[in-house]
């Protein structure tokens, strides 16, 4: 373990210094040292015929409210805040803004009480497992604000699943005699925040547990979760990276580039790159799953655009695609599975190929030798592939230059040889510089978790709503992490039985959202006209520093503000419909709640609807 976690660093100077010395702005409601705590309605799931399983699976979690913090009134009695003692660990892998959301944790906890403590796990979730600690000061904060990277405490394994570890937890939050514990991560690090909190619930233990969105990938969205720390930092830097390869292919003339960028399950960053810096193509993972596109027809896909480009006289041209296209398409899904099940039975790697079923025996052998050598490496801690490793971009090239000589010999195909580049942009901008949107939000969760903590919240994720506006008008809020579970079935296997639990799951690109449309509409545009866009580089000061994802502000996601408003409209009706009311608005009430009724029972229920409730007029 590094023994330099924690330490002072020098600052490099410049633009580094600079950074350290900016204060990110925050929400009227967390710029005092306290919070006016409001509850509103018991939550269910995310998805509703989940219900019963997560409540099962969460029984002393499950249900809880909606939480929202507001600023307290000024006429309010300052009353006398115990200390507290908090934990703070990095738990999922390393993003631009990380950092400040222990800022943010550390602030808050002194302005609380300036006895408070908060303590860092070294090492990730390793050190909270082995109780290595890092007490954070403001001397040990002061070279890390604003920065990049993990390397104020580090990160290990991005795992608290299997019952030892979640004993060790456990056991570590009561030697330390900890009240709250702040998990940093992703959707995998919040699912197990989920479990933890449930287990110390259950064996009596004070801590409570919340989770802060944390990741590059931007995959963690929901209807309370608008986007994570990094996601903007990250799309960023790539979309300038993008956008230097496009200029070069254009300038060069003879070159496709196929890029491929983070985001295993959910292709969010490419889709985002790809609105900034207009590549001539991009292939998303949610199209492929969608249209159960096989690896010959994206090759297909792709040389068909090659070739109308060639009609125009261009034979340049970038491709985006995400690192988990491959797992998108049908038949390389199923050989993947197939080998992780190998790997599970700890079949040794010289002899997988060989236990392979025939069909994906076949497929692997049709593969570049490259492309195996890479399917076969060790899993991941999660037990999947080791998407990172796996070079697609060349694979797609591959296949492609084959196709394009095909189809020359073929005869239709007359333009020039087909040459290609290739580019895997995955761990250039994980530790950035955050931008100022990334700097603000992370600092204004960590205040929220304090409050949470404070408030005596646990199982809850801290959130922020309305971030396409200005910072004054953002919404501070707590939400069940239940409430963004559901339940998704798996085959394990030929012939295996569906199974599942109760996970918070990757967030895929919306193919009905407002960005999408947006960008089918430039689709044909991009492939062919060469519209190049030129973000460069992030912008810390000027007309660009407020500027936040193309997606974020495209799609309508505040979701607290619309529950706001229904909130408003029953209220109405309430205030309308009283006893004493003429019958002609008693019957008009009626007849309006039971068609929304009825359309939310089958919404709710679409599998299995019960009988709406005008049946029994």
């Amino acid at each position: 373990m590094n023994a330099d976690f924690g330490a002072p660093k020098e600052l490099a100077g410049g633009l580094q210094q600079r950074r350290a010395l900016y204060q990110p702005s925050l929400p009227p409601c967390l710029q005092g040292a306290t919070v006016k705590v409001e509850y509103g309605d018991a939550t269910t799931t995310i998805d509703p015929t989940c219900a019963n399983v997560v409540a099962q699976a969460f029984p002393s979690t499950f249900g809880q409210p909606l939480v929202s913090f507001v600023a307290p009134p000024a006429d309010a009695v300052n009353e006398d805040r115990p200390p507290l003692r908090v934990g703070v660990v990095f738990s999922g892998r390393q993003s631009p803004g990380g950092h400040n959301v222990i800022w943010g944790l550390h602030d808050a906890v002194k302005a609380h009480n300036p006895q408070s403590v908060l303590y860092g796990f070294v090492g990730g979730t390793e050190g909270l497992f082995a109780n290595k600690t890092l007490e954070i000061t403001d001397d040990v904060l002061t070279s890390y604000k604003n920065q990049g990277g993990f390397d104020l405490l580090g990160r290990s394994i991005d795992q608290i699943r299997s019952t030892k570890q979640v004993n060790a937890a456990m056991t570590t939050c009561r030697n330390l005699n900890l009240d709250g514990l702040v998990i940093i991560g992703g959707v995998t690090s919040n699912s197990d925040a989920a479990q933890l909190a449930e287990t110390l619930v259950q064996n009596n233990c004070k801590t409570k547990v919340v989770g802060v969105p944390v990741s590059l990938n931007g995959d963690l969205k929901n209807q309370f979760v608008e986007t994570t720390v990094g996601f903007d930092t990250v799309c960023k830097v790539n979309s300038q990276l993008v956008s230097n390869v496009c200029l070069d292919a254009i300038s060069a003339g003879k070159y496709y580039y196929f890029v491929r960028l983070m985001g295993r399950k959910a292709s969010h960053v490419a889709f985002e790159c790809a609105l900034q810096s207009h590549p001539n193509m991009l292939i998303l993972g949610e199209e492929v799953a969608l249209s159960k596109l096989t690896l010959m027809e994206v090759i297909d896909k792709i040389c068909d655009g090659v070739q109308a480009r060639a009609e125009l006289g261009k034979y340049h041209g970038v491709l985006l695609i995400p690192e988990g296209l491959i797992e998108s398409i049908p038949e390389m899904y199923a050989l993947i599975q197939e080998i992780n099940i190998l790997h599970n039975n700890n079949v040794p790697v010289a002899e997988m190929s060989s236990q392979l079923s025939p069909w994906a025996a076949a497929l692997f052998q049709f593969l570049p030798p490259f492309i195996r050598r890479e399917l076969l490496l060790h899993q991941e801690s999660d037990n999947s592939a080791q998407l990172s490793q796996i070079d697609t971009e060349q694979l797609l090239a591959h296949l492609v230059e084959a196709e394009m000589i095909k189809r020359t010999k073929q005869g239709r195909y007359k333009g020039r040889k087909f040459s290609s580049v290739c580019h895997f942009f995955g761990y250039q901008a994980r530790g950035s510089l955050p931008s100022n949107f990334d700097c603000d939000y992370a600092y204004a969760l960590g205040r929220i978790s304090l409050h949470m903590i404070a408030a005596g919240l646990t199982g809850y994720m801290a959130t922020v709503a309305n971030l396409k506006d200005p910072v004054d008008k953002w919404r501070c809020a707590a939400a069940p992490l239940t409430a963004m579970m559901s339940v998704k079935r798996h085959l394990r296997g030929p012939g295996a039985i569906p199974i599942g639990s109760p996970v918070i799951h990757p967030s895929p690109i919306d193919l009905k959202g407002k960005a999408y449309e947006l960008l089918r509409e430039k689709a044909s545009s991009f492939l062919l006209d060469d519209f190049y866009r030129t973000p460069g580089g992030i912008q810390y000061e000027g007309p660009g520093q407020d500027a936040k994802p193309i997606t974020l502000t495209i799609e309508n996601q505040d979701y607290m503000g619309d529950i706001e408003i229904l909130k408003c409209c029953l209220s109405k009706v309430r205030t309308m419909v009283k006893p004493g009311c003429s019958r002609e608005v008693l019957k008009a009430a009626i007849s309006s709640m039971l068609s929304v009724t009825d359309v939310l029972t089958v919404m709710s229920h679409p599998l299995n609807a019960e009988l709406p409730l005008s049946h029994f007029k």
